[in-house]
């Protein structure tokens, strides 16, 4: 799904007390939208989650985002991840 509208829905659910974070292979285009929490990730467009058929890299991705659900700043919340 397009990164920006998934910013935007983002901060919709967080305004209903929904928490959210979103996985982004765009820094540009989730700086630009702000949402809550993004972490942002070093893979190609259509793969957050890296390469297909690594589920060890998919779980560390997942741990990852839901760490931020944790993190202590106000929003935006960005991370530049790793895994």
């Amino acid at each position: 799904m397009c990164h920006q509208t998934i910013g935007l829905i983002a901060g919709c659910a967080e305004e209903r007390g929904i928490p959210t974070v979103c996985l982004s292979v765009s820094e540009e285009i989730t700086r630009r939208v702000d949402p809550p929490r993004a972490l942002l990730l070093p893979y190609a467009f259509g793969a957050p989650l890296g390469a297909p058929g690594d589920p060890g890299l998919e779980r560390r991705v997942l741990r990852a985002a839901l760490g931020l659900l944790a993190h202590p700043g106000p929003p935006p919340v960005m991370v530049a991840a790793n895994p």
